[in-house]
């Protein structure tokens, strides 16, 4: 049951530098400092913000260990304490490698008394070496709401978020580095010239429009409000923005309401903070919530049952057959 009426949450995009998690972890405290000080009890930041995201395909498994760090390492422990010391609960993205030698693309949320909930991203495309996770993550907060973490391409998969909300969860914390990737798909998202980024201070209004276009928010706005809505959840959804290796993340931090309502957003192409109130009295009648008591699931066996064309994780990424159907 819900205790409490209202949270204050914060999302951050920002442009992580690759490799140089003592600079991001700088940056992870400036903004953290700016969220508590709007009043945040949490705030989420975005995939892989310790050590930046796409330019790790690249990498060999050697470079991938020397920059991993375990749960328990020097960089979540880190964010431990901040969390501690500003009595806010932090999400931060890094490279997890666990004692039998296994790397995940990981993400703690740190609270202020203490703990530390990660969750392995399911769906791992980024290198061959990056293990997909297996467990869900929902999670007790002090704030008397449970919250649950997917991670990039997790939400893409609408049984992700379905389970996420069986699970407990009032609130799905979303890190992505996403927007300007380069889609398979004929209407998918395309890149975002990078002239762009580079003149942004010359002509901000061209990169922003780039950023609430098709290949930014205008993605987004096809799926990710329907995932909170269907659910009857509070989205966090945090993002990189910049460059991102050879793609221009769009940022787009937004939070969602239960009914798919953008509460608070940003299309700067700049890091920011966004911060907003959930209201959980929304929660109990929302449509979503209302939905989900009259599932059917002695009908929903298909779900569990293997089709025969099912592909791992890298290869449905990068795949360009079509899909029978």
């Amino acid at each position: 049951m819900i205790t409490a009426p209202t949270l204050r949450a914060s999302v951050v995009q920002f442009e992580a530098a690759p490799d140089r998690p003592d600079l991001n972890l700088r940056t992870i405290r400036r903004l953290a400092i700016k969220a508590a000080r709007e009043g945040a009890r949490i705030v989420a930041f975005p995939e892989m913000c310790l050590i930046g995201y796409w330019h790790l395909r690249k990498q060999t498994p050697e470079r991938l260990y020397e920059l991993a760090q375990s749960e328990d390492g020097e960089h979540v422990q880190t964010i431990r304490k901040l969390a501690a010391e500003l009595e806010l609960g932090i999400g931060i993205g890094f490279l997890e490698v666990q004692a039998d030698g296994r790397l995940f693309n990981s993400y703690s949320v740190c609270l202020p008394d203490g703990t530390v909930h990660t969750h392995r991203k399911l769906h791992a495309f980024e290198h061959e070496a990056i293990s997909s996770g297996s467990e869900f993550t929902v999670f007790d907060t002090p704030w008397g709401v449970k919250a649950g973490i997917l991670i990039c391409w997790d939400n893409n998969l609408v049984e992700n978020v379905r389970a996420t909300a069986l699970l407990g969860a009032t609130v799905l914390i979303a890190p992505h580095q996403t927007g300007g990737t380069n889609s398979a798909s004929p209407r998918g998202m395309k890149p975002v010239p990078a002239e762009l980024w580079d003149n942004r201070a010359a002509d901000p209004a061209a990169i922003e429009d780039a950023f609430r276009g098709v290949n930014g928010r205008g993605w987004l706005m096809r799926w990710l409000p329907a995932r909170a809505h269907d659910n009857g959840m509070f989205i966090l959804f945090s993002n990189g923005v910049g460059r991102d290796d050879d793609e221009i993340r769009t940022g787009n931090a937004m939070i969602i309401d239960p009914y798919g309502t953008i509460v608070a957003e940003t299309w700067v192409a700049d890091e920011a903070v966004v911060t907003a109130d959930l209201d959980f009295d929304l929660v109990p009648l929302s449509t979503g919530r209302r939905w989900i008591r009259g599932r059917r699931p002695e009908l929903y066996g298909i779900l569990g049952r293997q089709q025969g064309n099912e592909l791992d994780a890298r290869a449905a990424r990068f795949s360009k057959d079509p899909v029978d159907v």
